[in-house]
């Protein structure tokens, strides 16, 4: 299934300053998350970022930071442990109708709910793989963005991988959902995004 940038939300996960130094490819990884934010923002894609123990770590990276709605600064490795979860599924509303309304199988979908959730950052063995799983655990459908993250070592970030799409994670690249979310050269976008790729 193609993605669709009307159901997907951007998470970015803990490129901080005092990480990202010992972090594998680094610049590549910064680079590839910085075009997926600037591409969500150009196609209305909201994109929350996650900073671990900033007080020690640091903030993500300024121009990453100030294309995130908000930044949820955490101490569990999971950012849905802190509440990143409530963030990504809007409130449920209250029933209406009476008793002859269709049964909850037979309703619509709320237009609001972006389910499929796009997540990339580091370091990818641990707070990417964790928040990954915990949002899978909550049916949310998780794309990992492989080109945007990575973990101090190589091995690390490809057993990452491994187990990511064993549970059930979709493994893609920044152009892909790129692509995807445009669908066609004819997008109002598609100058804005193609610029960003090349």
């Amino acid at each position: 299934m193609l993605l669709d940038a009307s159901a997907s939300q951007l998470v970015l996960v803990d490129y901080q300053a005092r990480l990202m130094p010992v972090i594998f490819e680094a610049p590549l990884v910064l680079a590839n998350a910085l075009r997926l934010a600037q591409a969500a923002k150009l196609l209305g894609v909201p994109t929350w970022g996650t900073e671990q123990n900033p007080s020690k770590l640091g903030q993500n990276d300024p121009a990453l930071r100030a294309l995130c709605r908000n930044t949820l600064s955490k101490m569990q490795f999971s950012g849905v442990e802190e509440g990143l979860g409530e963030w990504l599924r809007p409130p449920a509303k209250a029933p209406q109708g009476n008793a002859r309304s269709l049964p909850k199988h037979m309703l619509k979908p709320d237009a609001s709910e972006r389910g499929t959730i796009l997540i990339a950052g580091c370091e990818a063995h641990v707070c990417l793989l964790q928040t990954a799983l915990d949002l899978l655990e909550d049916e949310f459908d998780v794309c990992v963005v492989t080109d945007a993250c990575s973990s101090r070592t190589e091995r690390n970030r490809d057993a990452a991988f491994d187990r990511l799409a064993g549970a059930g994670a979709e493994l893609v690249t920044t152009e892909m959902v790129a692509f995807e979310w445009l669908r066609s050269a004819e997008h109002p976008q598609f100058k804005a995004v193609h610029a960003l790729i090349k």
